[in-house]
């Protein structure tokens, strides 16, 4: 991790910052399970994670007004709309941008959240060909 990144995580108020950290342990998991190589940097002064051209970017994210850990997309991506639709009330879906990450958050379905945003552009690039 770089002193940016750190930093970065370091800035997080507890219990946040814990969970920041799980998340990102989990987002290197899944990456590695895909054999996706990643791209730690900083995005908006918020850990972000590039997984190159087959997918988008995720930033892990803290809400400023509640203090809600975020896991989060670029919001012109059908990613969140898709997830609301595989997992209803089992996420918590925010816009078409965030999914929030609590203690509860079902951690195989925030999983192949990640796996689909990492392989996001893959995926529709055989949906368009297949």
């Amino acid at each position: 991790m770089s002193p940016e990144v750190r930093a970065a995580y370091d800035a997080m108020t507890e219990p946040a910052r814990g969970r920041a950290l799980a998340l990102r342990d989990l987002v290197l998991r899944v990456a590695a399970a895909e054999g996706i190589v990643l791209d730690e940097t900083l995005k908006w002064g918020e850990p972000a994670y590039l997984p190159g051209r087959g997918g988008t970017t995720l930033r892990i994210g803290i809400d400023k007004a509640g203090g809600d850990l975020r896991l989060l997309v670029n919001c012109r991506t059908s990613l969140v709309a898709q997830w609301r639709e595989m997992f209803g009330s089992n996420l918590h879906c925010e816009g078409n941008r965030a999914v929030r990450v609590d203690r509860d958050t079902d951690e195989g379905a925030l999983a192949i959240c990640i796996a689909m945003a990492l392989t996001y552009h893959q995926a529709r690039g055989k949906a368009a060909h297949g």
